[in-house]
């Protein structure tokens, strides 16, 4: 065992796809430069070459394009957003012609593209540049979408999807997490589809947490806040968006018969709903109360902190709800007395 932080698996990760693999490139608004995407890609130029690791203008639909035929001539581009919101400018690249090509064409072109994206919050990004839009591409057929929420979760869907996957990705990587340490098992790193299945990162018996990204730590900071009142919280982390392992949801909810998903996005038309359907379609006696769910407030984030600190929910609305759901008196279990993830993450003094 040992550890790694969010920033090093990403980091780790850029440099063996271009080790291991030659016809890999590297696209991106400023990864190569002194900041290097947050870390992730810095000395990576200098060590492969310019022509391997470039910097791109602001001109996402262009250089998708370009990903989307360097992709039909046998190379593996990675490109990388500094913001998920400036996907939105290549959708037609991404669910036109990099999702649909393979069916197009009867299978005889695969295009693998490697798109990363930083989804979330921080302080005074405000309504163009913290959205999380999984469910949008979760929605299209032909997409693998993954929103990795550790470490080693990094470390196997990336060895895996950039060197033996060949259809596009897209990977959310939630900006508060990059300096967040973690603990991970290079002996028992899970390979092929396994490495983005979803999967139980803590077992319980009185509720289950469905999370995605950031909000599977937060849902492992409210388990442990609850179990000391006596509520015992399982939580499914579900790692890719677009392969939710319908059976495990089942199964937990057999134990448990309570479903609280919590999201980095909107809750209508989105993941949570899928997940919701998923029971309701298929089991849906399983439930002895309602499904809650958690996510963004139905507006535009705002720019100013304190408002923003309304915008998203903290661990005191994760742990209310929880504690209604389970049949417990919230005068007998004290709310935490926290304002806002931001402020146990990361630390923001600027709008970055």
């Amino acid at each position: 065992m040992e550890t790694m932080s969010y920033r090093d698996a990403l980091a780790e990760s850029m440099h063996d796809a271009l080790a291991n693999h030659s016809n890999t490139v590297i696209f991106g608004q400023g990864v190569d430069d002194f900041k290097g995407t947050f870390g992730t890609t810095l000395g990576l130029a200098e060590k492969f070459g310019a022509h391997r690791v470039m910097d791109t203008p602001i001109s996402e639909e262009g250089i998708t394009g370009i990903c989307v035929g360097a992709a039909l001539n046998g190379l593996r581009p990675i490109h990388i957003h500094i913001r998920a919101d400036f996907v939105f400018l290549a959708l037609n690249q991404i669910l036109n012609m990099a999702a649909k090509y393979k069916y197009m064409f009867g299978g005889h072109y695969n295009v693998p593209i490697f798109i990363r994206a930083v989804i979330g919050r921080s302080w005074g990004q405000g309504a163009q540049h913290s959205q999380s839009p999984q469910a949008l591409f979760s929605h299209f057929p032909g997409l693998k979408v993954i929103m990795p929420s550790n470490a080693q979760s990094i470390l196997e869907s990336y060895r895996y999807l950039l060197s033996d996957y060949h259809g596009p990705v897209v990977s959310l990587e939630h900006r508060l997490m990059y300096d967040i340490q973690f603990d991970v098992d290079r002996a028992n790193l899970r390979t092929g589809e396994q490495a983005i299945a979803s999967y139980l990162a803590r077992e319980g018996k009185d509720i289950t947490i469905v999370a995605t990204s950031i909000m599977v730590l937060e849902a492992v900071r409210v388990a442990k806040y609850l179990a000391e009142y006596g509520i015992d919280c399982e939580i499914i982390d579900v790692n890719s968006t677009t392969d939710i392992d319908q059976q495990l949801l089942l199964q937990s909810l057999e134990k448990t018969g309570r479903l609280l998903v919590a999201d980095t996005s909107w809750v209508s038309y989105g993941v949570a709903a899928e997940i919701n359907r998923l029971v309701l379609e298929h089991n849906p006696h399983l439930l002895k109360v309602p499904s809650k769910s958690l996510g963004m407030a139905p507006t535009p984030c705002p720019t100013a902190k304190v408002m923003e600190d309304m915008y998203y929910p903290n661990l005191a609305q994760f742990a209310q709800a929880i504690i209604a759901m389970v049949g417990a008196s919230e005068g007998d279990i004290p709310l935490p007395n926290e304002r806002s993830m931001s402020d146990v993450y990361k630390k923001f003094r600027g709008p970055f």
